[in-house]
């Protein structure tokens, strides 16, 4: 019997692509530090991060590195956000009280969001624990508390400047009350505080900082 013969095989076969990322590393990123503001660093398990972000661990460690790698790039990417939800309004004209109306306003905004419940603030709730052991993040945070202390103190020294504080007014002074004010109602939400009282407290200290309404 003849056996049909059968073409020869390429030299060189062609390779086959891996398969594709099913995945968006930002939308990932997303969801890694939905879970790390909820759950701080040491209680978020890889098991965890997998599950919310849709990804294996060898994913993970192919996008991200490993898990304070990722935390890190978490904590990076709220700073941005939490800097583009307020740097117009530390930039624009407008009087001293309505620009700290405005900030507080947009403090409470990102502090109170969260799907299963106000999430305050990575810095002051989950990366100064992390500051403690950890030389970067703690680099990391007290340069975020020094950026936010220049920011209100630019704003103090304009509205001195211009006259709707008094000559003596120390802006650093006042920039750190500010900062405190914010740091407060970010622990005070994170405990599910009523936004109305946050709000009582914001007005309390604004009314201290730059003088009551007449």
């Amino acid at each position: 019997m003849v056996q049909k013969s059968r073409p020869p095989a390429a030299a060189n076969p062609p390779k086959r692509r891996g398969r594709p990322r099913a995945y968006e590393p930002e939308v990932a990123l997303g969801k890694a530090l939905d879970l790390f503001r909820r759950q701080g660093f040491a209680a978020t398990s890889l098991d965890d991060l997998s599950e919310a972000t849709g990804m294996n661990r060898p994913s993970l460690y192919g996008a991200f590195g490993d898990k304070r790698e990722l935390y890190i790039k978490s904590y990076q990417r709220y700073r941005e956000e939490a800097r583009a939800s307020m740097v117009e309004i530390f930039r624009q004209e407008m009087p001293v009280r309505q620009r700290l109306e405005r900030i507080f306003a947009s403090a409470l905004n990102i502090y109170l969001s969260g799907e299963t419940g106000p999430r305050g603030c990575f810095t002051v709730v989950t990366a100064a624990s992390e500051a403690v052991g950890d030389p970067e993040i703690r680099a990391m945070v007290l340069d975020g508390l020094t950026e936010l202390d220049k920011a209100f103190a630019s704003c103090f020294r304009r509205a001195k400047e211009k006259g709707e504080l008094p000559a003596s007014a120390d802006p650093a002074a006042l920039a750190q009350l500010a900062s405190a004010t914010v740091h407060s109602i970010a622990i005070r939400s994170r405990a599910r505080v009523s936004r109305k009282d946050l709000e009582a407290i914001v007005k309390g200290a604004i009314d201290v900082m730059v003088g009551a309404k007449p």
